[in-house]
């Protein structure tokens, strides 16, 4: 009786990360389903806009004890989060919902790579292995299962993948901010890469209160999903699952946002795959995740074990809902 009370408080812990993957995973959709390639800054601009406010009244307390070397490192942080955004967003809106959610997923496997190559160890064969296949797999599901070069959103979304990927290893060892209230640093890192949309929304494409007139309601109901559950929703969750499952089963359930990203991609979307680039998909899925499960453990400099340990456990929570598309 004991066992399957537990197994079934596991699952109901399980369920909320598990949504989370999911939206996520339609969030490709959803950017489609509310910009153009000219309006992306002014939907960027409207989305944060929407979710700041909110985030900043449940940050309160924890932004007036910040430093200012911990301001300026979230700062510093938001800048580069403000790339990821705009190559991700751009490439989400050239390209298949699909294909945005599988090429981004290969930050899991560049990450670990980045990691290695700072601390000048070789990662284990198993990983290499993974990571070969993984660029086989976007090699077949860009090229569209031929030769075909990859889309400019294709390249774009890779670029954003590459940026994350630095973004991760730089929060790991910006000192600034690695005891610094997760909840905090957050909203400074949107805080600021909302204010460079801003900025540049005034030199590109039309302004963010002429595009929000234009939104029907179906857009409007895509923007709110993008804010409210792609952001808010998943940032809540993530700070209430680490504390009541496991990191790693944490992990592994968000782990599936590229599967649904494709689902909804084929389903919804209506994206079209051939044989060979549906290959390329189902490898790029399987590579990620074996590169995730072999990939090395990061090794703190001496003297910055605990200080470390606690960046990469903070690094885990925040990377993904720091960076949705």
């Amino acid at each position: 009786m004991r066992a399957s009370l537990s197994s079934s408080s596991s699952v109901l812990r399980d369920l909320p990360v598990l949504l989370v993957a999911v939206v996520w995973g339609s969030s490709f959709l959803a950017v489609q389903r509310v910009a153009e390639p000219g309006t992306v800054v002014a939907m960027l601009v409207l989305r944060f806009g929407l979710v700041l406010p909110l985030l900043g009244l449940a940050a309160w307390r924890a932004l007036r004890k910040l430093t200012r070397a911990e301001w300026l490192g979230g700062g510093a942080l938001g800048l580069v989060l403000s790339g990821i955004f705009l190559l991700e967003t751009y490439g989400a809106v050239h390209t298949s919902a699909t294909n945005a959610g599988l090429i981004i997923s290969l930050a899991m496997v560049l990450t670990p790579l980045g990691e290695s190559a700072l601390g000048r160890t070789a990662p284990p064969r198993a990983f290499l292995a993974a990571a070969g296949l993984a660029v086989l797999g976007v090699a077949l599901l860009t090229g569209d299962g031929g030769l075909h070069p990859p889309t400019l959103g294709d390249l774009l979304v890779l670029g954003a993948a590459l940026v994350r990927s630095a973004y991760v290893l730089a929060m790991a060892r910006t000192r600034a901010v690695r005891d610094t209230d997760m909840l905090a640093v957050t909203w400074i890192q949107l805080a600021v890469a909302s204010a460079v949309f801003a900025v540049v929304a005034f030199a590109v494409g039309p302004a963010p209160w002429t595009v929000a007139l234009s939104y029907g309601a179906g857009q409007w109901a895509w923007l709110l999903h993008l804010s409210l559950f792609c952001t808010l929703f998943a940032f809540f969750v993530q700070m209430w699952a680490v504390r009541a499952t496991s990191p790693s089963r944490v992990s592994l359930l968000l782990g599936t946002e590229p599967l649904w990203a494709a689902v909804f991609g084929i389903t919804v979307a209506g994206n079209r795959m051939g044989p060979l680039a549906l290959l390329g998909g189902a490898l790029v899925l399987f590579a990620t995740e074996w590169g995730r499960r072999t990939a090395p453990a990061p090794r703190p400099a001496r003297g910055e074990e605990e200080a470390g340990a606690a960046a990469d456990a903070r690094t885990g929570r925040q990377t993904r809902e720091s960076t949705p598309a």
